[in-house]
């Protein structure tokens, strides 16, 4: 199974797509919520480029949002990286 990290925001309705989707899967991931602190904001600008969340990470890459995710899982991706 592959590492997964998400970065999110609890009131995120993009990042509970997200999880679902993960989880719908049976993939177990690392979360870290950036909602109330600055340093795990800051850190996931730094790592992604981006401000929105949430971001995704798989296997160290840097996958992009939850649209990007939707995007690798319809065109038969997704899985192929998450080794399931």
């Amino acid at each position: 199974m592959a590492d997964v990290i998400l970065y999110t925001k609890s009131y995120c309705p993009y990042s509970k797509e997200t999880k679902l989707m993960l989880d719908g899967k049976g993939v177990k991931y690392t979360e870290f919520v950036v909602d109330e602190d600055s340093a795990l904001q800051h850190e996931m600008e730094a790592k992604s480029g981006r401000n929105d969340t949430p971001q995704v990470f798989i296997n160290g890459t840097h996958i992009g949002s939850g649209d990007d995710l939707k995007a690798l899982e319809s065109e038969g991706e997704l899985d192929k990286l998450l080794n399931v």
